[in-house]
């Protein structure tokens, strides 16, 4: 599957939910146990925002604190859909490297971490909001695929909960690689 459209299409996803969020579920509980509706959301929307600088070239000391604390203000839909749309299009910028926290990445590489993340995020806010979530199976596959070779260095740098045992529905089995529990509820 091509890198950008993997990216692109996850984002989306992501976007769309974030728009079905009802005024009352801002604040329930997600499978992020430290984090809200809104803590979650203000989460994806910062990387989406820090998608732009990196893909631009700049250092995370370039950026500074300039994307630290509360993204969503009063719009948290608006702010997500613009997060969104300007992920999606730097995404599809050419560039050699990515300067990530951990040292210099594969652009296609870090595009690839971000749609996971996206994913299983999309994930998250569809069950803390109580719409069936948007698992789309190439994309599992995909990012499947992906994080087997990755798991047990995101686990061993806490990245990820434990991985739970006994799922082998592909999806299922992807959301327990990243110590997701398939069957969690509000």
């Amino acid at each position: 599957m091509d890198v950008v459209d993997m990216h692109n299409r996850t984002v989306a996803n992501f976007a769309d939910l974030v728009s079905e969020v009802p005024p009352d579920r801002w604040s329930a509980p997600t499978p992020c146990s430290d984090w809200d509706v809104r803590a979650l959301v203000n989460h994806v929307v910062g990387e989406e925002r820090w998608t732009v600088p990196l893909m631009a070239g700049k250092t995370i000391a370039e950026v500074g604190d300039s994307l630290d604390g509360d993204l969503l203000a009063d719009d948290p839909v608006g702010a997500a859909s613009y997060a969104a749309r300007e992920a999606e299009v730097a995404a599809t910028w050419t560039i050699d490297k990515v300067h990530l926290s951990y040292g210099d990445e594969d652009p296609h590489e870090y595009l690839r971490q971000l749609a996971a993340d996206h994913l299983i995020h999309g994930w998250d806010l569809a069950v803390a909001i109580d719409v069936p979530p948007r698992m789309d199976r190439d994309l599992v596959e995909e990012v499947a695929d992906w994080f087997a070779k990755r798991e047990e260095l995101y686990r061993s740098a806490g990245m990820v909960g434990d991985h739970l045992d006994g799922f082998t529905e592909p999806t299922e089995a992807l959301l327990a690689a990243f110590g997701r529990d398939p069957g969690w509820t509000r």
